[in-house]
Parts: C-alpha cells; sequence; structure tokens
C-alpha cells in the first residue's frame, strides 16, 4: 500500500473508530508501518484540513472531531455480498488493497438492517485463492504503472534462475489463473511476461518509460478483454 493509499484507509479506520478512537500502535498494527509512520500521517492529515484529535495518557488515542461519510449507499444485501466477494476472490489481482478500501466504505455507509443481512450471508460463501506477490513488491509495481517508470526487480524463472532486470511496466494481465506483469524487458530488449509470484523484490526508478505501446504486446487471448469501468 503506498502512501496516498494508507492516509486514506486511516481516515476510514478513525471515521470508524467513532468516538472511542484508535490507538497509535493498533493503527501501526492495522497498517504494519511503524508507529512514527502513523504519527506522521496523522500529522499530515491534520495538516491537510482533516479534524484530528489526539488524547494522551491511559484511554488515550487519536480519532475524528468530525464525521464525514459518503452519501447513503442503496444496494441490497445480495449486492453488498457480491462485491464483497469479488474483493475477497481477488487478493492476488494488482490494487487489491485499494478495493479492500473501497468496500469498506461502501458497507460503512450501508443502513444497519442491510449490512446485517449481508453480515449473514457472507458466511454462505467461502472463498480459497492460491498465493499472492508480497504487498511490498506489488505497491511498488501498482504505482510504477500508474506513474509509467522503470522498475528494478528480481525475478525468479520457472528453473529456480534469479536475474536482475529494469522493465518497463505495460499491463497487468490474468491469463490461466495467474496474474502477470507485462513488461518491456531493457535487459532482453522485448516484451517478456513475469509471474507476480516469482517477483522476489522490485524497486521503482525516476526512469521514464520510453513510451512502448500496449499492441506491441501482440493480439490478446481471445476473451482477453479489459476490465469494465
Amino acid at each position: 500500500m503506498n502512501r496516498t493509499e494508507r492516509l486514506h484507509s486511516l481516515t476510514e479506520s478513525l471515521r470508524r473508530a467513532g468516538t472511542l478512537g484508535r490507538t497509535a500502535q493498533q493503527l501501526a498494527d492495522e497498517f504494519e508501518v511503524a508507529i512514527r509512520t502513523i504519527k506522521r500521517d496523522l500529522a499530515a492529515l491534520e495538516a491537510g484540513g482533516l479534524p484530528v484529535w489526539g488524547r494522551t495518557g491511559p484511554g488515550g488515542g487519536y480519532g475524528l472531531t468530525e464525521m464525514s461519510s459518503l452519501p447513503p449507499v442503496n444496494l441490497t444485501a445480495a449486492q453488498a455480498l457480491a462485491l464483497s466477494a469479488a474483493v475477497s476472490a481477488s487478493t492476488q489481482a494488482p490494487f487489491s488493497d485499494s478495493a479492500r478500501a473501497a468496500i469498506r466504505k461502501v458497507l460503512d455507509v450501508l443502513d444497519p438492517v442491510t449490512r446485517r443481512r449481508a453480515a449473514e450471508l457472507s458466511n454462505r460463501v467461502w472463498v480459497d485463492v492460491g498465493p499472492a506477490a508480497h504487498r511490498r513488491v506489488m505497491s511498488v509495481l501498482e504505482q510504477a504503472t500508474v506513474d509509467q517508470v522503470t522498475i528494478n526487480l528480481t525475478y525468479t524463472d520457472a528453473k529456480g534462475e534469479s536475474t536482475r532486470r529494469e522493465v518497463e511496466p505495460m499491463i497487468f494481465a490474468l491469463t490461466r489463473r495467474r496474474w502477470m506483469l507485462v513488461a518491456w524487458c531493457r535487459l532482453r530488449d522485448g516484451v517478456r511476461w513475469f509471474d507476480l509470484t516469482r517477483i522476489q523484490s522490485a524497486t521503482a526508478t525516476r526512469h521514464p518509460c520510453t513510451g512502448h505501446q500496449i499492441d506491441e504486446i501482440g493480439s490478446p487471448p481471445e476473451l482477453a478483454r479489459p476490465v469494465d469501468i
């Protein structure tokens, strides 16, 4: 999760906590960062105009003095469950952290009866997904794809051989139930498909991509299509 997404999610976490608030340790555990990082994030939110309060001592913590929320959302329990199931089943997908943050916002503004009914129905949907790429790796890949800068990555192929490469991210693709990063590989001077679970480390650079177009990837599979927005 990059910092921008964490700030949005941190705001939602404080809003859900209501008047009880959350301690710095609770927030650090939730977002898997250091307490000092949480305190810097809270200071940034306050500097940006968010009404953050803080209490010291026993029972202390952080919260919001004014509650802001989305307008009421009119969903059925089945629709809310469908959204939750889709997000739960896509933990391997790019931007899955953003998807989870978005569904929490939606669920928070459902009327209590609908939300309770959706929670009851959720026991009737089971999800079993395979391993996902490390979140630190995914955050780098996602942001570099948005910013269109190159990535230095360490990749282990199917034979167990590791190489260090600088690549230009082009698209994420789901094929044969595996998520791939399709990128222009400067080491191989061509388009390559990288299984996300085989990327051992990734670091974004400040080098802009050179403008390789999606049609350079070749013809997509017959049933492949971009996601619907």
